[in-house]
């Protein structure tokens, strides 16, 4: 993929994500949305299993299993549909943006592949400055945040 190509898919995402930073950090119910809801709309475990045409049983088990993390998205947007509620699910970046964590990357890696060249350099009585050694990382980041070449990720 071309790098303009990229770093569009990049921007189109991380407008996307953008929509959904308004969620972060909110806790999710102890015992799951499916629960907190069904008790806040004063629902029975049999009224909600007759709206999925299941028993109050498996009702019972799809709230205990999205508790313990282990429900099904296709279980989730069932319930949702159920009780006339959309589903909606992302990731949001810890840093601010996918860009932002590539750049964070890319500067990772460009320190480790400057630092070893300047390592070897030093071995051979050529060392090069600090200020050397920070543009090189700087330059080296930039080139890695245009490319985001696979190996960025390892």
């Amino acid at each position: 993929m071309k790098s303009t190509e990229r770093k569009l898919r990049i921007e189109q995402l991380d407008r996307k994500i953008a929509k959904l930073e308004a969620v972060q950090g909110l806790q999710v119910p102890a015992k799951g949305w499916i629960n907190a809801i069904r008790m806040s709309l004063n629902m029975s475990l049999a009224q909600l299993a007759r709206r999925l045409k299941k028993n109050p049983v498996t009702i019972q088990g799809m709230e205990n299993r999205e508790a313990n993390h282990s429900i099904t998205l296709k279980k989730l947007i069932e319930v949702g549909e159920a009780l006339d509620l959309q589903f909606v699910y992302g990731f949001i970046p810890k840093e601010s943006s996918l860009a932002k964590m590539i750049e964070k990357r890319a500067e990772e890696v460009a320190r480790e592949i400057v630092m070893r060249t300047s390592h070897s350099m030093a071995l051979e009585d050529q060392e090069n400055s600090q200020e050397r050694l920070q543009k090189a990382v700087k330059e080296r980041a930039q080139s890695l945040v245009q490319e985001v070449p696979r190996h960025l990720w390892d």
